[in-house]
C-alpha cells in the first residue's frame, strides 16, 4: 500500500477498507507515515467524512495501537463516564462517588484541561497530597476499597490518539465528528470498563455548538460502544451556560462537595443526578424506576460524600478537606467584577468565560503551562437573570493582580444583555441509547 493512494481515494470520497485503516494507523504510530501525509488524510476526512463502518474500525485500530487495561480482577460491573468537555464541568467529582456509594465500581482515567475546558485531574490535584499517578495494583486496590478511583492516563494507552490529536490540534481538523468519536471511544474502550456513559455537551462552551451536532456525535459514539460489546448510553447536556457557579480547580472541588452535601447550584445538581442515575442502570445497580431514588438516598445519607473522602484518602490526599472544604487554598487576590449595564443576561459565551478563567491562571494555553490551582471565577449572575448596572457579576480569583484587567475584559466581552426576560434554557436535551 501507499499512503498517497489512500489520501487520493479519501479525497474522492471513497471509503477506506479495514485493511487500509489498520495499515495506516500502524504505520503512523511506528513513524513510517510522516505527519504531512497524515495531515492530508485528516483534512480529506474532514471534507469527505467517514462511514459508520470506517469510523468503528478506525476506533478499534486506535484502541489496539497500544496497551489496554484489563479490569476483570475488580469484582462487579465497572462503569465509566466521559464528558466531551466544558466550563465548570466538575461532574465526575460528584457522579463517581454517588455511583460508588450505591455499590457501583468506577475505575476512571481522566485528562488534564487545555484552553477553555477544565480537566478532572487538575481539579483533584488541587487537593493537598492527592496522587493521580498510580500503578496498576494501587489503582485496583483503591477501586476495591473506595468503590472508585480517578487517575491520569498512564503507560502506552492509545498512542495513535496521542499522535493524531496533537496533529489535529495544529491542522484545524479537531471539529470533525468521526475523528472526535474515534478519539474519545478508542480511549474509553482501552480503559476496560464494562459500561460507558457519555455526557455530550452542546453550546458555546462545547465542541458541538448545536444540539443537532451533539446528537450526531452521541449516536455515533453509542453505536461504536455497542459494536465493541460495551453497554453504552449518551446524555446530551447544555454547555451554553457554565455548569454551576464555580470555574477553576479548587473552587470547583468546593462546589462539588456542596452538591454532595445536598446543596449547591440547582443546574449542576440536576445534571449530576441524571448522569448518576444512568450510570447505576448501566452498571446493574438499579432499575429504571428506582435509580433516581437511590441517587437521592446516597446524597442525603452522606454516603456519597464519604465515598469521595475515602477515594481522596486512599490516593494519598488530605481527606479532611472533604468535610472542611474551606481548607482548600483559594488564590489571595479577589476582584469583584461589576456590570456595566442594566438588563437581562441573554447569553454568556461559555468559551469566553472559560478563557477568562484561564487568563487568571486556572487553565493552560499550552500543555506545558503550570496552573494556579486556587485561581478561577465564582459567578454571581448567570444567563436569564436580571442585572442592574453596578451589581456584581462574578468574583475573580488569582495570585497575580496583573492578570485581572485582561480577564475582566474577556469576561465582559462574553456577555449579551436583553431588555426582556427570556425563556429558561434547556438543561438536558435527550438520552441516546
Amino acid at each position: 500500500m501507499r499512503m498517497v493512494d489512500l489520501i487520493e481515494n479519501k479525497k474522492r470520497g471513497q471509503a477506506l477498507t479495514n485493511e487500509e485503516i489498520d495499515w495506516m494507523i500502524s504505520g503512523y504510530v511506528q513513524g513510517d507515515i510522516p505527519d504531512y501525509q497524515m495531515s492530508a488524510m485528516l483534512m480529506a476526512i474532514c471534507f469527505q467524512g467517514m462511514t459508520e463502518e470506517e469510523t468503528v474500525h478506525l476506533t478499534i485500530a486506535m484502541r489496539d495501537s497500544g496497551d489496554k487495561v484489563d479490569l476483570s480482577a475488580i469484582p462487579g460491573i465497572k462503569v465509566d463516564k466521559h464528558s466531551t468537555g466544558g466550563v465548570g464541568d466538575k461532574t465526575t467529582l460528584i457522579v463517581a462517588p454517588i455511583v460508588a456509594a450505591c455499590g457501583g465500581r468506577v475505575a476512571k482515567m481522566s485528562g488534564r484541561g487545555l484552553g477553555h475546558t477544565g480537566g478532572t485531574i487538575d481539579k483533584l490535584e488541587s487537593i493537598p497530597g492527592f496522587q493521580t499517578a498510580l500503578n496498576r495494583d494501587e489503582f485496583f486496590r483503591v477501586v476495591k476499597t473506595a468503590g472508585l478511583a480517578v487517575i491520569g492516563q498512564t503507560g502506552n494507552m492509545v498512542p495513535a490518539d496521542k499522535k493524531l490529536y496533537a496533529l489535529r490540534d495544529v491542522t484545524a481538523t479537531v471539529d470533525c465528528i468521526p475523528l472526535i468519536a474515534s478519539s474519545i471511544m478508542s480511549k474509553k474502550l482501552a480503559a476496560g470498563s464494562d459500561a460507558i456513559l457519555l455526557d455530550v455537551k452542546t453550546g458555546s462552551g462545547a465542541f458541538m455548538k448545536t444540539p443537532e451536532q451533539a446528537e450526531k456525535l452521541a449516536e455515533l459514539m453509542v453505536k461504536i460502544g455497542h459494536m465493541a460489546g460495551r453497554r453504552t448510553e449518551a446524555v446530551i447536556t447544555n454547555m451554553d451556560i457554565p455548569l454551576g457557579h464555580a470555574v477553576g480547580n479548587a473552587l470547583e472541588v468546593r462546589e462539588a462537595i456542596q452538591v454532595l452535601r445536598g446543596e449547591g447550584p440547582a443546574d449542576l445538581g440536576e445534571v449530576c443526578r441524571t448522569l448518576a442515575s444512568r450510570m447505576l442502570v448501566l452498571g446493574g445497580c438499579a432499575e429504571e424506576e428506582n435509580a433516581r431514588e437511590k441517587v437521592e438516598t446516597a446524597v442525603q445519607s452522606g454516603a456519597a460524600l464519604r465515598a469521595l473522602a475515602s477515594m481522596v484518602r486512599e490516593q494519598g490526599g488530605d481527606s479532611s478537606v472533604i468535610t472542611e472544604p474551606e481548607r482548600l487554598k483559594i488564590a489571595p487576590v479577589a476582584h469583584e467584577l461589576r456590570s456595566e449595564q442594566t438588563g437581562y443576561l441573554a447569553h454568556m459565551d461559555t468559551e469566553g468565560i472559560g478563557l477568562s478563567s484561564m487568563l487568571l491562571g486556572a487553565g493552560r494555553s499550552k500543555k506545558e503551562d503550570s496552573l494556579d490551582y486556587g485561581a478561577g471565577i465564582v459567578l454571581m449572575k448567570k444567563t436569564g437573570e436580571y442585572v442592574k448596572e453596578g451589581e456584581v457579576l462574578a468574583t475573580l480569583y488569582t495570585s497575580d493582580e496583573n492578570k485581572i484587567p485582561a480577564a475582566c475584559t474577556r469576561f465582559l466581552e462574553s456577555l449579551t444583555y436583553a431588555p426582556e426576560e427570556l425563556p429558561p434554557a434547556t438543561l438536558i436535551y435527550r438520552l441516546v441509547k
